[in-house]
Order: C-alpha cells, then structure tokens, then sequence
C-alpha cells in the first residue's frame, strides 16, 4: 500500500458512525488537495478488504453517486440504519452530518 492510498485509509477509517464526508473532504485530510478520484480508486479496491465504511463517503454536494441497481439502496439503507437522513431523491444535509 502506498503511503497516499494509506493516508486515504485512515482518513475514511476516521469518519464516525452517523456522519459523512466527501471523496474531495477524504482527500483533503489525506494531503492531496486535488485526489478526490484516488479516494473513489481507493474505496472501489479496497472497501471489502480493509473494511471500510464506504457508505459514509458521498460526494460534496450531499448526493449518492451510486445509481439506483448500483448500490444507492444500499447505501441509503446503511447510513439511515447509523442515524443519517437521506431525502428521498438520495441527499444529505452535510451542514448537519457531514465532518
């Protein structure tokens, strides 16, 4: 593992049950001011194998990137199960949930 994917790892791995951040915040705290598509590399490659809460990383407007048949329905499901309000149409409020 690279020191930047390690970077990326622990900072996913610091985001709390019942709050999100996004691909471009995860960067960020990583020190890759522009990484937000490593995050996304990192969480499709290694979400099962290290155990990552991946649904709590959405992108920065509050939105699911996720499809429906892709995994939104997950992920709805999975932050609303930690306490974390999706809108119907896949929003969250990332004045009030978001690190």
């Amino acid at each position: 593992m690279t020191d930047c994917t390690r970077r990326i790892v622990e900072q996913i791995l610091a985001v709390p049950k019942g709050r999100v951040c996004s691909y471009g915040g995860i960067a960020l705290k990583a020190g890759l001011p522009n990484g937000a598509r490593q995050v996304v590399r990192v969480l499709h490659s290694l979400s099962e194998k290290c155990g990552l809460p991946w649904h709590r990383i959405i992108r920065r407007d509050g939105s699911i990137a996720l499809g429906e048949g892709e995994g939104r329905e997950v992920q709805t499901a999975l932050l609303r199960a930690e306490g974390v309000e999706v809108s119907a149409g896949g929003k969250v409020d990332m004045r009030r949930f978001g690190v």
